[in-house]
């Protein structure tokens, strides 16, 4: 699941509705533990997904797009070989 987790913030323009949804539905199933919840616990994982939805437009409205850049930097360290 890890693996295929997707930025949504990029330089070329915002992240879609699809796409904040299915990240946030990625997150929920990652923190809860279930592919797809009981019947118990369907309203609560729902909540859940919409709430981390909203959070994440709100945090992608708020960045500020030229604060830093999006490439990620080198190691500043190297490491040694030990004998």
């Amino acid at each position: 699941m890890c693996r295929s987790i997707k930025t949504l913030r990029r330089p070329e323009g915002s992240a879609s509705d699809e796409e904040i949804a299915a990240a946030a539905l990625q997150y929920v199933r990652k923190v809860s533990g279930y592919r797809a919840p009981s019947r118990r616990n369907t309203r609560a994982f729902e909540a859940a997904v919409r709430d981390v939805g909203r959070a994440s437009r709100r945090l992608l409205e708020a960045i500020d797009p030229n604060a830093s850049s999006l490439e990620k930097s080198p190691p500043t360290g190297q490491f040694t070989k030990r004998s």
